[in-house]
Parts: C-alpha cells; structure tokens; sequence
C-alpha cells in the first residue's frame, strides 16, 4: 500500500516546485497554441519548460507517494542539483523568448499569448530560486554536497561551460583559442563527472578526502579560467573590429559572449575555491 506524504505538497518547498509545474506547462502550451518556436532559439525554450514540467512533476509525484528512497542515488543532491539547473535554464529561456520571438510594435492574440509564456517564464525562474534558496544546505551542513554553495556552483560552472559551448565557432586557426576550448572542456568534464558521482553516491569510495579533492581541483580551474579569461579577448578581437555587416550570428558577438561567460565562470570557481577552502581549514565549533 502507498503511503502519501501530503508535506511533499503542503510544504513550502512543495508549494514552489507546484507553483514552477504550473507555470512551465503554461509557458510551453502557450507557444505552442502561438505555432511560433522555430529555430534552435525555439526548440531551447520548448525544451527548458517541458523538461522541467516534466522533471519537476515526477519529483512531486515520488515524493508524494515516498517512493525516492527505492532509487539507487543521494535524493538530497539530485533535487538540490535539478533546481538550481532548471533555474538557470528557465532564467537563460526567459531571455532567450521574447528577444527572438516578441517583435516591436506588438499586437494582436499572438503578442498576447507570448507575453504572457514570457511572464510565466519569469515566475518559474523565481519558484525555481526560491526552491534552491528554501533547500540550500546551512552553513556547516555537508550531508548534501549539492545542497552547498560549492554544490551549487558546480551546477552554475557547468551550464555557464555548456552555454560557452553553445557559442563557439571559428577557433581552430589560433592556438591561442585552441588552449582556451581545452580550459573550458577539461573543467566541463571534470565538473560534471563530480556532479553526476555525488549523485550516484561513488564519491564516498574515493580513497581520499573530497573536501581536499576540491580544494585542489578549484584552485587548479581557476588558474586555467584565468588564462583563459586573458588568451580568449587577446585572440579574439586583437586588430579586429565588430563587422558593420554583422547579423544575428555573427561571429564577433558570439566571441564577446564566450568573452564574458568565460569572466562568469572564473568567477564562480574563485568564489568556489573561497568555499571550498573555508569547509576544510575553518571548522566550526560543534
């Protein structure tokens, strides 16, 4: 016999992920009446809310029904994890949408119902922030990694390195661009692998400590970042202007905005490592 657990809904961290299903599959349904999400513009944003429509309704239903202990990963850290993405992808949507597809002037039913899937985008992103700030680990709590501000950096440094993904083009001419793609797929890769094993609950079977691991990871991606950060700019646009021709995708914006995401993240691993540093040098008195 099912047990029902009516906190998974009553709760305040319950009511937020109602309030961001609500407001995902409002946003989705109302683009697609509208006909217009074409483009890779369009298939990010239907995308972003049916995945975390989805995600964010089978989270609700297993802890409603208490079935997430049966399921072989850290629950903590995978609902810890998910928010924080589904808040940066719904925050990345929400501008993404009405920059593409929301024309000036606007009228008629169909401006109406875009604006509308863009406030409804706006409001997820805060049920979403309001979740990772309600399940954010207290200072001196480690039991959930990814519930931690280092956890959560982690999430943010791995979209923000999908996001640079996402805008590179043309660097294969220059090794100085080379080295930069590097920087940014090592640190992906390793991120993620952290990520997804905390997830998995292997990190416990390492055979030394995770907190120095980070320590020492966070100081060495922040070293790369920073050649980065100084290699990518200097490659990039050195004797060069922006195009007068330059359209929707053009080369040199996406360069700029690899050249800011790359300030991002470096960062978000200072930041990283300020953390890291404080949970294995500054212990807190029990």
């Amino acid at each position: 016999m099912a047990i029902v657990n009516q906190r998974a809904v009553t709760s305040w961290v319950g009511i937020a992920r109602l309030f961001a299903v609500v407001l995902s599959c409002l946003a989705f349904s109302l683009v697609a009446s509208t006909r217009d999400f074409w483009g890779s513009s369009g298939t990010w944003c239907m995308f972003t809310w049916c995945l975390c429509f989805a995600v964010t309704l089978l989270v609700l239903l297993l802890e409603l029904l208490e079935l997430y202990p049966k399921l072989p990963l850290s629950w903590d850290d995978f609902t810890s994890a998910f928010s924080m993405l589904a808040a940066l992808m719904v925050f990345t949507t929400s501008v993404v949408f009405p920059s593409t597809f929301i024309s000036s002037p606007c009228s008629g039913s169909k401006c109406a119902r875009q604006a509308v899937a863009t406030t409804a985008s706006c409001l997820c992103f805060l049920a979403y922030a309001l979740e990772v700030g309600l399940t954010r680990a207290k200072p001196g709590d480690i039991s959930s990694f990814l519930s931690t501000v280092p956890g959560l950096l982690k999430v943010f440094e791995a979209y923000v390195a999908c996001l640079i993904f996402s805008l590179l083009d043309t660097y294969n001419s220059k090794p100085g661009l080379q080295w930069c793609v590097a920087v940014y797929s090592i640190c992906f890769i390793v991120t993620f692998l952290i990520i997804v094993f905390t997830i998995g609950r292997c990190l416990a079977y390492l055979p030394f400590p995770l907190e120095k691991l980070m320590v020492g990871y966070n100081a060495l991606a922040l070293m790369l970042y920073i050649t980065a950060t100084v290699l990518w700019p200097l490659y990039s646009f050195k004797g060069m202007k922006r195009p007068d021709s330059c359209g929707r995708n053009c080369w040199w914006d996406k360069h700029l905005g690899v050249t800011f995401l790359t300030i991002f993240n470096l960062i978000a691993y200072l930041v990283d490592l300020v953390y890291s540093s404080r949970m294995v040098f500054i212990r807190t008195p029990p």
